[in-house]
């Protein structure tokens, strides 16, 4: 599978995801100029997390519409993978590729530190190999990380399993207290109704080295490797 790691003016974990990807898990992978007209034959599309065009609109708001954004969302109508990480994951929100919209953390501040999340679903590509049961410890580093949906949405997202991942504690509960921007109820990451995009707020590839102290985001990254039942 070969990947490819869109850049965007002010992506600034770019650099992480392709270190992740072709040095730890020893992928194919290259950067893709925002300005391209081509995926040149990429399978995976990731979206990394940033500050894309300085996020002086709204978070992803402009970034949507790169002329590279034209492919990706071609790519995703006709099955292809796609993952955005943080400002990422705020793209594709933008883009249409993913339901519901990231506001600003309740506490208005921006967040940085190791938080701890939870597998929801075995049925996607990403989450697969993970374990319900798990709290896996992963950083978050945002000021626009609070899921929203109008409740129709979060019903219908319950309702068909595309909840990747909600906030939780060491323990594995998830709680009020364990929740760092404010997210309905705790959602860290989501899927589309196809189950080829995903989003999430955490940065898994800043958490896949030993030399970091921290294995558990290589967990997750490891699942896209596995070829799904």
């Amino acid at each position: 599978m070969k990947f490819g790691v869109l850049v965007f003016p002010g992506s600034n974990c770019d650099d992480d995801m392709v270190y992740t990807l072709g040095q730890v898990l020893q992928q194919p992978v290259e950067k893709v100029w925002h300005k391209n007209t081509s995926l040149k034959g990429i399978d995976f599309v990731i979206v990394p997390g940033g500050f894309s065009y300085g996020d002086y609109l709204r978070s992803g708001a402009i970034a949507q519409f790169s002329p590279i954004m034209a492919e990706v969302v071609k790519h995703a109508k006709q099955g292809g993978y796609v993952l955005g990480i943080c400002n990422g994951f705020q793209i594709l929100t933008e883009a249409g590729l993913l339901e519901g919209v990231l506001l600003k953390n309740d506490h208005q501040k921006y967040v940085c530190k190791n938080i701890y999340l939870k597998a929801q679903t075995k049925k996607t590509l990403l989450t697969q190999a993970l374990s319900l049961k798990k709290s896996y410890k992963i950083p978050i580093a945002h000021g626009d990380g609070r899921y929203y949906a109008d409740k129709d949405t979060l019903k219908k997202l319950n309702d068909k399993d595309q909840v990747l991942f909600r906030y939780c504690d060491e323990a594995g509960k998830i709680t009020k207290a364990a929740n760092p921007n404010g997210s309905l109820e705790n959602i860290a990451g989501i899927t589309n109704k196809a189950r080829n995009v995903f989003g999430m707020m955490p940065h898994p590839e800043r958490a896949a080295n030993a030399l970091l102290g921290n294995t558990d985001g290589k967990l997750i990254l490891d699942s896209l490797l596995t070829v799904m039942a």
